[in-house]
C-alpha cells in the first residue's frame, strides 16, 4: 500500500513504542485501535484520518488497524503484535491496496502482524496472563465536554471492560501526552517539510492576491500548491479573513471578496505525513501597509520577537502568558489603545489587554495542530510550539496574527522552521508589488 507522502523508516515507531515500554507498569497489556471513517450520508464517507495515537506507535495509515504492546508476555512474539484488515481481490479492486502483512511489517517494525478476525483470540490468550490494561482516551486539555460521537477506541474499551471485569484499567494518555510532547529528529524534519509546504502556497499567494479576489479564490491557490507537494492538504480548516472578518477568531467561511484597502489574515497551514505546520499572516489586498495599519503590524511582529525570548528550557506555559500579557500591556498602552486607567482597573481574570488579544500565544503542535503536552510541564529540548500573536481591531476593521513554529533548544533562542516564510512588512510589500 501507498501513501501520498514519502514512507518514513520505522526506526522511528520502533524508538516510539520503546519509551511507551519504559513507561508502562509491569504485567501491563496495552491496546490502539484506528479511527473510523465516519459516513455522511448515503454510501458518502469523510475521507480516512488516522487517530494519531496508533500511527505515533506503529506508523499504520490504514483502518481497522488495532496495535497491541505487552512487554511482559511468555511468548515473544505477543511482545508486541499488529492486527491488519485482511485483504483481497474485490477489496483491491474496489477500494485499493491494502497493507499486506508484510508490509505491516516494513511500515512499523512490528514482526507479528495478523489479521484483524484474531484479536478477539489472541486477546484473550494474552489476557490471563496480563494484571493491568492500558487503554486509550482523549484527555486533551481543549476537550471541555463529552465528546458527542463514541469511537472506534469508545466501543472497544466499552466491550473490553465487559468482557474483562477483573482487570485493572490505566490511562495511556498520560504517558503519550509526554511522549508526543517531545519530538524526534525525524519528526521535526517532517514538520519541517510541512512549514515548507505551508511556505510554498504562501509564495503563491502574494503573487495571486490583489482587489477583486475572493477569499474562496485564494484557498483554492493554496490548497493547490499543497497537494501539488504530496499534501493531504490544509492541516487544519483554513481562515482567510479579509477585513473585518479578521476579527472573528475562527473565521472560516472564507466567501467575501477581498477590498482595496483591506487587510487579509491568513491561519492556513499545510500538513506532510499526519504532522501539522501551523502559520500565520496578515498582508494588504492591494499590495501597501497603511500608516496605521503599519503601526499595528509592527507592534504584533515585536510582540512575536520578545515571545521567543520566553520560548526556553525552564520556562513553562503558564509563566510564558504571564510574562506575554505584560508585553502586551505595554504594546498596547503604547499604541494608546488603553490607558493607564485601565490596567490599575482591571480584572486579574481578564486584564485589559484582552480586549485586543483574547486568545493564547502558543501551543503544542506536531501530529496534532494543537498536539499533545502537559501544560504544567516545563519547556523542554524537542518540543514543538508555535508563537501566534495578534491585536484585532473591530472599531477600525482589521485585525493582524503572525504566526510560525518554532522547536525549543538546550539552550538560547528556540529554532524558527518558518524562518524563510516572508513575515517583515517590507518584504511581503515587494513580494506582492514585484
Amino acid at each position: 500500500m501507498t501513501t501520498k507522502y514519502n514512507p518514513i523508516p520505522n526506526e522511528l515507531f520502533v524508538k516510539n513504542r520503546a519509551k511507551f515500554v519504559k513507561a508502562m507498569k509491569p504485567r501491563s497489556l496495552a491496546i490502539f485501535n484506528s479511527n473510523d471513517i465516519y459516513p455522511i450520508s448515503s454510501d458518502s464517507t469523510l475521507p480516512f484520518a488516522q487517530h494519531r495515537d496508533i500511527f505515533y506507535l506503529s506508523g499504520v495509515d490504514q483502518e481497522e488497524s488495532v496495535l497491541l504492546i505487552f512487554p511482559d508476555a511468555y511468548d515473544p512474539k505477543y511482545k508486541e503484535v499488529l492486527f491488519v484488515r485482511e485483504t483481497n481481490d474485490h477489496i483491491a479492486v474496489w477500494e485499493g491496496e491494502k497493507l499486506s502483512k508484510s508490509q505491516a511489517t516494513e511500515v512499523s517494525g512490528i514482526k507479528t502482524v495478523l489479521w484483524l478476525q484474531d484479536l478477539p483470540n489472541v486477546l484473550r490468550k494474552l489476557m490471563v496472563e496480563a494484571e493491568n490494561v492500558y487503554v486509550n482516551k482523549n484527555e486533551h486539555y481543549r476537550v471541555t465536554e463529552a465528546p458527542q460521537v463514541e469511537t472506534r477506541e469508545d466501543r472497544f474499551v466499552k466491550q473490553l471492560k465487559i468482557d474483562y471485569p477483573g482487570h485493572t484499567y490505566l490511562r495511556s494518555n498520560p504517558i503519550l501526552q509526554r511522549l508526543r510532547s517531545v519530538k524526534e529528529p525525524e519528526e521535526i524534519q517532517l514538520i519541517q517539510h510541512a512549514c515548507d509546504i505551508t511556505e510554498k502556497g504562501f509564495r503563491r499567494i502574494l503573487n495571486f492576491v490583489k482587489p477583486g479576489v475572493w477569499e474562496y479564490e485564494i484557498e483554492a491557490e493554496l490548497v493547490h500548491e499543497f497537494i501539488r507537494n504530496r499534501s493531504k492538504g490544509f492541516a487544519y480548516t483554513p481562515i482567510i479573513a479579509s477585513g473585518n472578518n479578521a476579527n472573528v477568531l475562527h473565521y472560516i467561511q472564507n466567501n467575501q471578496e477581498c477590498k482595496d484597502g483591506d487587510l487579509i489574515l491568513f491561519d492556513v497551514a499545510a500538513e506532510y505525513a499526519n504532522y501539522s505546520s501551523d502559520m500565520s499572516r496578515t498582508i494588504p489586498v492591494n499590495g501597501k501597509y497603511t500608516a496605521r495599519q503599519r503601526e499595528i503590524y509592527d507592534a504584533v511582529l515585536r510582540c512575536k520577537k520578545e515571545a521567543e525570548n520566553l520560548l526556553v528550557p525552564g520556562n513553562n506555559w503558564y509563566k510564558y502568558h504571564e510574562e506575554m500579557g505584560k508585553i502586551y500591556t505595554s504594546e498596547l498602552l503604547g499604541l494608546g489603545l488603553i490607558d493607564k486607567a485601565d490596567v490599575q482597573n482591571e480584572d486579574p481574570n481578564w486584564p485589559a489587554y484582552k480586549k485586543y488579544m483574547m486568545h493564547g500565544t502558543s501551543h503544542h503542535m506536531g501530529l496534532d495542530t494543537h498536539d499533545y503536552g502537559l501544560l504544567t510541564d516545563d519547556f523542554v529540548a524537542g518540543m514543538v510550539f508555535t508563537n501566534e500573536p495578534g491585536f484585532y481591531l473591530p472599531a477600525e476593521g482589521f485585525g493582524i496574527r503572525l504566526e510560525d513554529d518554532y522547536v525549543i533548544q538546550k539552550e538560547g533562542k528556540p529554532f524558527n522552521l518558518m524562518q524563510n516564510i516572508p513575515l517583515e512588512a517590507e518584504e511581503i510589500e515587494n513580494l506582492m508589488n514585484k
